[in-house]
């Protein structure tokens, strides 16, 4: 009852005088306690709500707020073993007090990434690090450093040569918003942000609530480390983006659409309120307007209520549903929320027709799907595939294979299974045949795992990432990921053996007993790491 009180509050001064934002600004600039009183003052709260937001975020918490440089402490950079000779320079440069982390920036293509001066980088040489440091950096952002190709229809990759000309299309959409629902429950859209729930029903459902205020919101809270697919679009297809967010909220009867994009990608932030701008410019969107609402670390803002808990100023804790966003999303009112891919898709979608993009992919996994290659690949980069390529294909014809021998590779984010190397030859690229295998094709990062690398030492970093980016809401996620971290960590360190029969346990709980794909999610991995490298992880557990 609290937080719908709080929540309704906050929606008085809405979007334009945003409670998080402000909270945000005050918290970047170290403002003291009076002034959060004084905040709390005039959105009639309670301090608490207040100094529970600020504390909650990696940028905006005490003792974390203005680092200078942080460091990325990434899967894809960790495995990469870059990390250590940046952390290296960073201490030759700046007191310890001045270096923070950074969960992901997006740079897994290239690691050895960091977050300095709003913009990220990846300095492979100390030579090029000091020249970002004391110089910044002349090289063009918006100029593609990794690889980018398609093995099919280019839905996502193909590129927009003229704005204006591009969101003038389908202009139908404005007095057929049954064909647009037709044309995407023909498609077999599902959603690309990993539980692959279909796009239309969503769409479907906000449109038919009542109500005067409804939202169209953009989850571009890309978090899984590995993935930096949402990063590519919102950086070099911004249009595909917007306008998917555009035609849905005309379809739906929105009229206000708001991108929460993550602080660890500052550049993206950038290209899309430059593309915003350029909309207005030419008044092409008439009576929507787009919001951009910067994050300020933090994973579990990728799961859908606590993002909207977050833009509303309260502490991103994970809701308890039903009721769903579709009837009870931002600031209490209807909310279409989906993330950056699946809203990509929808211009060509409406362009083409649904049959047409149902004729890509598989019968139940339909069209392409954007797979990010870390830098362990030869040819690292974003790829758009048809759904049911092959893995081998993918990896070995597309990626073309690895630099050097890889025993695993985690797909999907953290939460994402752990697929040995043999494995590769039975699976395709689609929702159903990674499910039925036991793993999961989520954002379709790919995480190579070094054959030297210990795999007990990436189930440590698994469960402290978990432990660390939990919200708290309930007991299995954020108690039983830091007993997993201590147990874990403690085999590694002490005369200790894990009960095989407790982990289990402990694996099982927060499996069924968590509230969200954080602490549902983490067992995925697990299981997957416990079956296929029992050898190398007997040593660990009681035998």
């Amino acid at each position: 009852m609290a937080n719908k009180s709080t929540r309704s509050l906050s929606g008085r001064k809405g979007l334009e005088n945003n409670l998080f934002e402000n909270i945000s600004k005050l918290a970047v600039a170290d403002a003291n306690e009076n002034e959060f009183q004084k905040l709390s003052r005039q959105y009639l709260i309670d301090d608490s709500v207040v100094y529970g937001t600020a504390s909650f975020y990696d940028f905006t918490r005490e003792g974390e707020r203005n680092k200078k440089i942080r460091i990325c402490n990434g899967t894809a950079c960790m495995v990469a073993g870059t990390q250590d000779r940046v952390k290296k320079w960073a201490e030759g440069c700046f007191s310890k007090d001045e270096i923070g982390h950074v969960a992901c920036v997006g740079h897994c293509h290239s690691n050895s990434a960091i977050l300095f001066n709003d913009r990220t980088y990846s300095p492979g040489s100390e030579e090029e690090w000091n020249q970002i440091v004391q110089n910044g950096s002349n090289k063009n952002r918006n100029v593609l450093n990794y690889e980018v190709d398609c093995n099919t229809e280019p839905v996502l990759t193909a590129t927009v040569s003229d704005p204006i000309s591009f969101f003038k299309q389908s202009e139908w959409v404005r007095n057929d918003r049954k064909r647009v629902i037709q044309d995407l429950k023909d498609s077999g859209l599902r959603g690309r942000g990993g539980a692959g729930f279909p796009f239309w029903f969503k769409l479907d459902a906000v449109a038919k609530e009542n109500n005067d205020q409804k939202y169209v919101v953009c989850n571009a809270d890309e978090g899984d480390p590995g993935a930096f697919s949402d990063m590519y679009l919102l950086e070099h297809q911004p249009y595909k983006v917007l306008y998917g967010m555009y035609a849905s909220g005309i379809c739906i009867g929105a009229n206000r659409g708001v991108l929460y994009i993550r602080g660890e990608y500052p550049n993206s932030i950038r290209a899309i309120e430059e593309a915003i701008s350029l909309l207005d410019e030419n008044g092409l969107l008439e009576d929507f307007a787009f919001k951009v609402i910067r994050g300020q670390g933090s994973y579990i803002c990728g799961e859908e209520t606590a993002l909207l808990s977050s833009i509303e100023g309260l502490r991103p804790e994970v809701r308890v549903r039903p009721p769903y966003p579709a009837q009870y999303g931002l600031f209490g009112k209807p909310t279409l929320l989906s993330n950056v891919e699946t809203f990509a898709n929808l211009h060509w979608i409406l362009e083409n027709g649904g049959k047409q993009y149902a004729s890509l992919g598989t019968e139940r996994s339909t069209g392409t799907k954007l797979v990010s290659f870390d830098g362990f690949f030869n040819r690292p980069g974003m790829f758009e595939l048809e759904m049911g390529t092959s893995l081998r294909e993918a990896i070995f014809d597309i990626g073309k294979g690895f630099k050097s021998e890889i025993k695993a590779l985690q797909i999907g984010g953290p939460l994402g299974g752990i697929v040995p190397i043999e494995k590769i030859d039975e699976l395709t690229l689609d929702f159903e045949s990674f499910d039925s295998a036991g793993f999961l094709l989520g954002h379709a990062s790919f995480v190579s795992i070094p054959k030297s690398f210990p795999m007990i030492r990436y189930l440590e970093h698994l469960l402290k990432f978990t432990a660390d980016e939990s919200c708290g809401k309930c007991y299995p996620c954020r108690i039983g990921s830091h007993r997993g971290y201590e147990m874990v960590k403690k085999s590694q360190q002490e005369d200790f053996k894990i009960d095989r029969q407790l982990f289990d346990d402990l694996i099982e709980t927060l499996e069924i007993g968590s509230l969200c794909a954080l602490g549902g999610g983490i067992p995925l991995p697990l299981k997957n790491a416990l079956n296929y490298f029992q050898g190398e992880l007997r040593e660990y557990f009681e035998s």
